[in-house]
């Protein structure tokens, strides 16, 4: 089972956030000082790191950016501090996640198990993502109606966007992060391209009878 590295200074929350790894499967570890945290997660070896931002001594963001000079590991920041400044500048530093305190387990859970796929999606669990009646199958970029059996293939951007939805069922993406995702930056894509992939995905899906699956959320992102 995969092996998480948490850096988090609050006992009661660092001892919660264990104990809902703990109980879905996960390995996790953990730092009590922070003034060597990437010689400690180096020399423990995650899968993914957990990461706050306020920290003794130091930032989880200039953290961060000294792990992802030395590794690619993957990290989610989990944080009180939830300004868009802080999501922003906790991406630019290397971040492949962001999620605000307080959280919810599932959330979490989810956005964990999403990332790991997304990042080692390897061996015979990681192919297929089931979600609300739609089956995403990774390896053949096919997405099927569970209820009628029917499948379409999807382009790459088209999988991409879906991939990460059912990653995140349950909350809303961003349209700055399915950007960052797509095209690993939303500093110089046409805000109207992200429009455009998401209509064009939805008619793939209506090609099998999938209606009104991406909920559209106004100046906030989208969800399934």
């Amino acid at each position: 089972m995969a092996r998480i590295f948490v850096v988090e200074d609050d006992a009661p929350i660092r001892n919660e956030v264990i104990e809902v790894l703990e109980r879905q499967g996960f390995e996790a570890s953990y730092c009590l000082t922070f003034d060597r945290v990437v010689d400690d997660i180096l020399a423990a070896r995650p899968d993914l790191v957990l990461l706050d931002l306020t920290l003794p001594g130091t930032d989880g963001q200039l953290i961060c950016r000294e792990l992802r000079q030395q590794s690619d590991i993957p990290v989610i920041v989990l944080t009180s501090r939830v300004t868009e400044v802080d999501e922003v500048m906790s991406m630019t530093m290397g971040a492949d996640d962001f999620i605000p305190k307080p959280y919810s387990a599932r959330v979490l859970v989810a956005r964990v198990q999403a990332l790991l796929r997304r990042v080692h999606g390897s061996g015979e669990t990681s192919h297929e993502l089931v979600h609300n009646g739609l089956s995403l199958d990774l390896s053949r970029s096919t997405a099927t109606a569970i209820d009628t059996g029917r499948s379409v293939e999807l382009t790459k951007n088209e999988m991409r966007i879906l991939s990460l939805l059912i990653g995140h069922a349950g909350a809303i993406v961003s349209r700055e992060a399915i950007m960052r995702d797509l095209w690993d930056s939303d500093a110089f894509v046409d805000d109207n391209t992200l429009t455009v992939n998401i209509n064009r995905l939805r008619a793939t899906l209506e090609k099998v009878g999938i209606t009104g699956y991406l909920a559209t959320h106004r100046g906030r992102g989208y969800s399934v």
